[in-house]
């Protein structure tokens, strides 16, 4: 009698587990979107020592190419010369360019509903960056590569087109990254080198994401 209940038990708690991680998951597994996008990732970045090979059409304006370069030099000095660094300026929508950020601070915007649409990045240390993003009627948009202290601008402006993923590489090392995504909020962080990080066919918007080396 004792084994049988202890059976049962078992059971029971195995059930209420598995209704757990499912709701944790969801329905269309959130949480595996962020190593592996829901549908096929996009080809394999370029050697980021390919400086300019690109397949991104959009600049960030001089002024925010300056400040990122700006923002980068104070953080790799505020640190050691070869330090890695990552920082990053994100455009979301009825806002624009952002100030830029640095080593996992937060671009973009939560609890307003506004989508990010594009996302310049500069690195140091690190050998250089490569992102895509993932685009509303689009899909994926191209990789965009450049060496440390360039700036790579992946996305659109003036589309009102929103960003639903974005993938990130750097020459050496890991990178990680989190995205904060309509309906979901903030999905689980992912690090690898590349990552990927967002959902895709699911026209949810990118509201926020978070980079770090």
């Amino acid at each position: 009698m004792k084994k049988t209940m202890k059976k049962t038990m078992g059971k029971t708690a195995g059930v209420v587990l598995g209704l757990t991680l499912a709701g944790v998951l969801g329905g269309t597994g959130v949480a595996e979107a962020q190593a592996q996008p829901s549908v096929p990732a996009p080809a394999a970045a370029p050697a980021v020592s390919k400086a300019g090979a690109h397949g991104s059409t959009v600049e960030a304006p001089a002024s925010v190419v300056a400040e990122l370069k700006a923002a980068t030099s104070r953080a790799r000095a505020s640190l050691s010369p070869n330090a890695r660094v990552i920082c990053y300026a994100a455009h979301v929508q009825d806002i624009g360019w952002q100030s830029a950020v640095c080593d996992g601070s937060v671009a973009g915007t939560t609890g307003q509903s506004r989508r990010m649409e594009a996302l310049a990045i500069s690195t140091s240390g690190v050998g250089g960056v490569c992102a895509n993003a993932h685009l509303a009627d689009i899909g994926w948009q191209g990789w965009a590569c450049g060496r440390d202290g360039d700036v790579v601008t992946v996305g659109t402006t003036g589309q009102s087109r929103r960003m639903e993923a974005l993938g990130v590489q750097v020459g050496s090392g890991s990178v990680g990254a989190q995205a904060h995504v309509e309906g979901y909020g903030w999905l689980s962080s992912a690090s690898g080198n590349p990552v990927y990080v967002g959902t895709t066919g699911q026209s949810r918007r990118m509201e926020a994401v978070r980079i770090w080396v």
